[in-house]
């Protein structure tokens, strides 16, 4: 492996774990398109950004504590166990690219329709979804796309935008979510055989500058205006949506 492909993966890897740490997720759709473009063995990117992932909800999950939804990241995590084994059996059965596709549009429809809802409404609007139970199945989706595709944060992130969480409490508890689902992520990564030789590698170069992301994205999401932080997510969610299928493309 040469050292412009591995400059370019820890590149790639770096702006991931940057928007994780700003936004409370979005690597793994941000840095896997990326390294689509280089040549990395496929398995190798997804454990790779698993590993990332891990790392930045580790060093962010501290500082964010004491915000976490406590009630919503139980269920969350139970519906992640559940999930994470199914999402392995898919990641061998089921091609990527439907649920890419599908993905990206919804992505792009949801965030373009919350983000114009917030923009040019008059009053504010209350959560809408009140039933704690609504948890339950969005972690078990959350379980089954982490570990197939790497974008476990993706129905978590929605989950969160519904229940109409404040920054600190959105970012927190998503990465408390993180932090516990992805240690079974990468376990399971691990076991289901899709660790390479050129992982450790990479991981180990690209670790300072996930550091560095980590603790950057920190200190850019403290200087966010409360009242900007959620269409910036819904802005975020319709660039996400447009590189998944820009990727699929």
């Amino acid at each position: 492996m040469s050292v412009t492909v591995i400059i370019l993966v820890v590149a790639a890897v770096f702006i991931g774990a940057l928007s994780r740490a700003t936004f409370g997720f979005g690597e793994a759709v941000v840095s896997m398109p990326l390294l689509a473009l280089l040549p990395i063995d496929l398995h190798t990117s997804i454990s790779l950004i698993g590993l990332a992932g891990l790392t930045v909800a580790l060093l962010t999950a501290i500082s964010g504590w004491r915000y976490i939804d406590r009630p919503a990241l139980i269920r969350l995590v139970i519906g992640a166990l559940v999930g994470i084994p199914i999402g392995l059996l898919l990641v061998i059965k089921l091609p990527a690219g439907i649920v890419t596709v599908v993905l990206g549009i919804f992505l792009i429809l949801y965030g373009f329709y919350s983000f114009m809802k917030v923009t040019f409404a008059k009053q504010a609007f209350n959560p809408r979804l009140k039933a704690s139970f609504w948890a339950l199945p969005i972690g078990i989706i959350s379980g089954i796309m982490g570990s197939a595709y790497n974008t476990h944060g993706v129905p978590v992130v929605v989950y969160g935008t519904l229940k109409r969480w404040e920054p600190n409490r959105f970012r927190g508890t998503l990465q408390a979510h993180f932090l516990i689902s992805g240690v079974f992520i990468v376990a399971g990564q691990a076991l289901g055989g899709l660790w390479t030789k050129d992982l450790l590698l990479l991981f180990g170069f690209s670790l300072p500058m996930v550091v560095i992301a980590t603790f950057l994205g920190i200190f850019i999401h403290n200087r966010i205006p409360k009242e900007k932080f959620e269409r910036y997510v819904f802005l975020l969610l319709v660039l996400l949506g447009a590189l998944l299928l820009v990727n699929t493309a």
